[in-house]
């Protein structure tokens, strides 16, 4: 009888310490190379940052790791629970795609962040709308520079710890192809782009951005995948800076914590408040020093002029001067 006491206790030790093993959630980073300039687009050091917040600060049993780019070894996908992307374009997961699309389909949790969003348009239909519910497209979806105060889905678990508005300056995308069954697509974080609240419009505008202004976009959205799985998609991040805010960071941890699977804390992923110093930790490096990066200040942001070209003429008549003064230096240029 002894013996077989002896035996339980040893297996129910042996299975106690397995499951406790293996309630640990792992997350893997996987970010872009360096882009634009120094400040914008530092996918390495967002992804340190909030996998350092997850690993040391939130008190969850979670192991996040980061990895520039797409693995050489692809074993380090053998026990992942979610994978969240950081980077230019396609340009990470694309040494990946039907390795990816297989880790879906077993429901492993994918997140993609700001440019990462935006493939072809038969990359998003094929894998993106699948995989997490929507996708940026080019003559569709625009990419203004803006200042957009978030709203956190309300009794979601992306807005538990989240109490009022979220201000933030970034680069918000919006208008994106959706998924064609959209009832199935969760509107994780809205904000109204006005016209005041426009402070750059680029490359990729188009008549779809001018009809959005006034109307409520959807910056992260969120879908329950039928193979039990979960994805997100966040248009902002460009600006580095923006993780120096309490509650974007924690909409964004809470995002990651939710796409993973496992439970929101009712009070948000816990993380500490950066500094001067974290903010400006495992930036790129550049051919010069890189400037220093300044905890945000939102409102200084509010105060900065509106775009002057956001109707579609005022903008086309923009883009034909900025062509013309391009053709002129080029000319100047060749002497």
């Amino acid at each position: 009888m002894k013996f077989f006491f002896s035996l339980f206790v040893f297996w129910s030790i042996a299975f106690g310490l397995s499951d406790a093993r293996g309630e640990s959630t792992n997350i893997l980073f996987l970010a872009g190379e360096r882009s634009h300039k120094s400040g914008e687009h530092e996918f390495n050091a967002g992804c340190q940052l909030l996998a350092k917040a997850l690993n040391e600060q939130s008190g969850l049993d979670i192991h996040a790791t980061v990895i520039n780019g797409w693995p050489d070894d692809e074993s380090v996908f053998g026990d992942v629970d979610a994978i969240i992307i950081y980077s230019d374009g396609t340009k990470v997961i694309s040494h990946g795609w039907e390795k990816a699309d297989q880790l879906a389909k077993t429901g492993v949790g994918f997140m993609f962040m700001h440019y990462a969003v935006h493939p072809s348009p038969e990359e998003g239909e094929r894998y993106f709308r699948p995989w997490i519910g929507a996708a940026m497209e080019t003559g569709w979806s625009v990419n203004p520079h803006w200042v957009a105060d978030l709203r956190a889905l309300p009794e979601h678990p992306i807005s538990n710890g989240i109490t009022d508005l979220v201000r933030a300056y970034d680069e918000f995308y919006y208008n994106m192809r959706f998924q064609k069954d959209r009832g199935q697509v969760l509107d994780l974080v809205t904000a109204v782009p006005t016209p005041d609240r426009l402070k750059r419009v680029i490359n990729l505008w188009n008549q779809h951005g001018v009809d959005g202004i006034g109307k409520t976009q959807t910056l992260m959205w969120g879908i329950d995948r039928k193979d039990g799985g979960r994805g997100v998609g966040f248009t902002g991040g460009h600006y580095h800076r923006n993780w120096a805010i309490n509650d974007f960071r924690k909409i964004v941890l809470n995002a990651i914590v939710w796409v993973a699977g496992i439970d929101v804390p009712k009070s948000g992923v816990a993380s500490e408040a950066l500094t001067e110093e974290d903010l400006n930790a495992n930036l790129d490096k550049y051919s010069t020093e890189n400037p220093w990066i300044p905890l945000p200040n939102v409102e200084e942001f509010m105060n900065l002029p509106a775009a002057t070209n956001v109707s579609m003429e005022d903008y086309e008549e923009a883009e034909a001067a900025k062509k013309k003064q391009l053709v002129k230096k080029r000319k100047a240029a060749k002497g």
